[in-house]
């Protein structure tokens, strides 16, 4: 499922744009046009990150992160044309995770966005079950083993934390990066295309032969597993 993006801004022409370059790059995108509506839609639950105006009518940008802060930790960022040190100090206390000045080009958002979806997902606790399941898969943390059905599977150091993570995390799409941080660790210097590699060899060793789709590829976004309806 591709990530869900809140854009509470009151500028209708930016807003457009803006959600126009989102749902490009493969986001879900939800917009309102004043502080009240937007903090009604944050604290929904149904989103990953906020993109949070500071002028917006009814009520202000900092009003609203702060209220979302007493209720949900989920990345917001700052988007706002008052680009003054107190301001972005100001922001940056009450709990914002980024803050943008406009005008800004398309390509920092992306990164700024990129960045703080990236810490959340780097802030998921390791699992604590000892044993993880997907369908036929299981996998046992404390023996190290993976089996399908009755059948043994042999995987490397490096696939069984990668399969062990996804399996963690059943249900929730993981981007490239994300693996690479919880999985190869964040001083790894390569390319992320190390995470499709790895997904071919795990596809090889348990799709494959036993005729079932556990890993799914989300385009433009990462991977997931997902039981069979």
């Amino acid at each position: 499922m591709a990530e869900r993006i809140l854009l509470v801004e009151d500028e209708e022409k930016l807003a457009r744009m803006v959600e126009m370059e989102l749902r490009y790059e493969g986001y879900e995108v939800a917009k309102a046009f004043d502080g009240r509506t937007g903090l009604e839609k944050a604290l929904s639950g149904e989103f990953d990150l906020v993109l949070l105006d500071i002028m917006l009518p009814t009520l202000n940008g900092m009003e609203v992160l702060r209220r979302i802060r007493k209720e949900s930790q989920m990345p917001v960022i700052m988007l706002t044309a008052r680009d003054s040190v107190p301001d972005k100090v100001s922001g940056l206390n009450s709990g914002a995770d980024d803050y943008i000045t406009k005008p800004f080009a398309i390509e920092e958002l992306l990164a700024r966005i990129r960045a703080a979806l990236r810490k959340r997902e780097a802030a998921v606790p390791p699992p604590a079950e000892e044993i993880l399941t997907a369908g036929p898969l299981t996998l046992d943390v404390s023996r190290h083993r993976v089996t399908v059905g009755e059948t043994e599977v042999e995987l490397t150091r490096r696939e069984f934390d990668l399969l062990r993570y996804l399996l963690a995390n059943k249900g929730r799409v993981i981007s490239r990066e994300g693996l690479l941080d919880h999985v190869w660790g964040f001083d790894f210097v390569g390319e992320t295309n190390a995470v499709d590699v790895y997904i071919s060899f795990l596809r090889s060793k348990l799709d494959d032969p036993f005729g079932i789709k556990l890993i799914h590829t989300v385009r433009g976004v990462g991977y997931v597993i997902k039981e069979e309806e």
